[in-house]
């Protein structure tokens, strides 16, 4: 049976916390466990409602904390599949923080996020295609094949050919320079905010 296609926005999910004293560490910044669990809640919710069955989490890609984020800051999760292969799918999650007093908002991290579908036995069961809408999912979509590629090989069960090689690094200088480029944008954006302190502390 063939399966119809869906669009990634059908399924694509936005889930907000507040961050209490009981989510932190004895630093007051939220707990790296805390915040995966909330992520894996997101990428199980979007595959679900995607193929419309159970979904479970087989793997998370190197998550690195970009900034940590303090008691009484907000949590903003986006999560969205970027392609379906024949019973898995990819999540990205994508989480910022938010000030709500200073109404500023920051990166803190992001994963790819890979589910299955199983059937009520726990056997992975197919799941319907995505089908891309804008430039931005389209190269999520082409990528993610790659990603996937390199994910089995690390799991030792595929092999790499050269042009597989090839189109490997070319994703990771391309990944590489964005999160080169975001970290430079909020850099930029804590130090204007600095100096916007600086300036209402000099003026008083």
């Amino acid at each position: 049976m063939t399966l119809s296609p869906r669009r990634p926005a059908e399924s694509a999910v936005t889930m907000t916390y507040i961050v209490f004293p009981d989510d932190t560490n004895p630093l007051g910044f939220l707990r790296g466990g805390q915040l995966l669990h909330w992520m894996d809640l997101a990428a199980a919710l979007v595959a679900t409602r995607h193929c419309g069955r159970a979904c479970v989490t087989v793997s998370v890609d190197n998550v690195s904390f970009c900034r940590p984020i303090n008691v009484g800051d907000v949590v903003i999760i986006r999560a969205r599949i970027t392609r379906a292969f024949t019973t898995s799918m990819e999540v990205y999650v994508h989480v910022q923080g938010e000030n709500p007093i200073q109404g500023k908002q920051y990166q803190a991290t992001e994963a790819f996020y890979t589910m299955v579908a199983v059937d009520s036995a726990g056997k992975p069961i197919p799941v319907p295609p995505v089908q891309p809408e804008t430039p931005e999912e389209q190269a999520m979509y082409e990528s993610a094949r790659i990603r996937r590629l390199f994910r089995l090989f690390l799991a030792g069960r595929t092999r790499i050919d050269a042009q597989d090689l090839e189109e490997l690094l070319n994703t990771l200088r391309r990944t590489t320079s964005e999160i080169q480029r975001r970290a430079q944008t909020q850099h930029q954006s804590q130090a204007q905010t600095h100096s916007s302190t600086g300036t209402h502390s000099s003026s008083r």
